[in-house]
């Protein structure tokens, strides 16, 4: 019989956490302040902070950028390890935010990562350590994330599962995995007709990914997520995602990078608590009906809004011509 873990009030800790995590920053304080403060609150005996240089054409972000970092050196108050990588330049989201994880994983050998607009329940820091401590020699498994949104879909009664795309508003992983990260997917060229016919039977999700690493490989994004898909796809891992969602991104909004769309299902999601122990029951149906979730309609949406983006782009430019 399935033990189905409830959501609750409060967490209580059920031992000092002992796995560091890395806090990347950069110019939002406001959203800053609110994640510290979880970070805070769950005590990690070792804190690296990451954050980005200012863009100094940009008026007040050389401000915003030290207020940022103030903040957080002024406000460590308990008792842990500090190490800073503070840019003087700024490198943009893809080598910022993957280079200062590369900076993390030479240091320490698992470990939690959190952005500045990913606010965390408790339980996601005892969860990450619980699940980083029980997969760490699973081959198949790259990462443990807090982000669960295809649960909802279904009545999923396990504690979590795992699914084949990486979530990861709120995440944690080991420094073997990131060794295989390659911020230019340098071999798609090579394993792009394979590899996109193994992601999903699915034409849209197919399209979707054919698009978006055409354009990573031709460095038309500027950001580093993307890339951890792809290493997931090319060696057939695995995400490990909750039942429960454990992270509310808050940063939705005209100043974000990406997350830009105010009125996206996916801002400011309610977050839960965990009871622990948690049940490591896992039920193959529930990691079909996951990714299932996520072929037939994140990417669907996703296609469909690229497809409108690509077709203006041209029409402008054809005018412009």
């Amino acid at each position: 019989m399935i033990r189905i873990n409830m959501q609750i009030d409060k967490f209580n800790p059920p031992y000092p956490l002992k796995t560091a995590v890395l806090f990347l920053v950069f110019n939002r304080l406001e959203t800053t302040m609110q994640v510290f403060e979880a970070i805070r609150e769950a005590k990690p005996p070792r804190i690296y902070i990451a954050a980005d240089g200012a863009r100094v054409h940009l008026e007040g972000e050389v401000k915003k950028v030290q207020d940022v970092r103030d903040y957080v050196m002024q406000n460590i108050d308990w008792e842990c390890e500090v190490k800073t990588l503070f840019r003087d330049e700024n490198l943009g989201c893809k080598y910022a935010v993957s280079r200062a994880v590369t900076w993390f994983f030479e240091n320490e050998e698992q470990g939690m990562i959190l952005e500045d607009d990913c606010l965390p329940s408790q339980s996601f820091f005892w969860l990450c350590e619980e699940l980083l401590e029980r997969y760490k020699n699973d081959e198949s498994v790259y990462l443990v994330s807090g982000d669960a949104r295809a649960s909802e879909s279904f009545e999923m009664k396990e504690d979590y599962t795992f699914c084949k795309y990486p979530m990861l508003w709120g995440w944690a992983s080991w420094a073997d995995v990131w060794k295989r990260y390659d911020a230019e997917i340098q071999d798609w060229p090579k394993l792009k007709d394979s590899l996109i016919q193994s992601i999903s039977g699915n034409k849209s999700t197919q399209n979707f990914w054919y698009d978006i690493f055409q354009k990573m490989y031709h460095k038309q994004i500027n950001t580093w997520d993307y890339q951890f898909c792809y290493l997931l796809f090319r060696n057939k891992a695995k995400c490990i995602t909750p039942r429960l969602n454990l992270i509310s991104n808050i940063g939705f909004g005209i100043d974000a990078t990406h997350t830009t769309n105010l009125n996206s299902q996916s801002s400011n999601r309610k977050k839960f608590e965990y009871s622990f122990p948690i049940s490591h029951h896992l039920d193959s149906n529930s990691e079909m009906l996951t990714n299932k979730f996520y072929d037939e309609n994140e990417f669907i949406k996703r296609g469909l809004f690229m497809r409108v983006i690509n077709k203006l782009s041209r029409t402008l430019i054809k005018k412009n011509d």
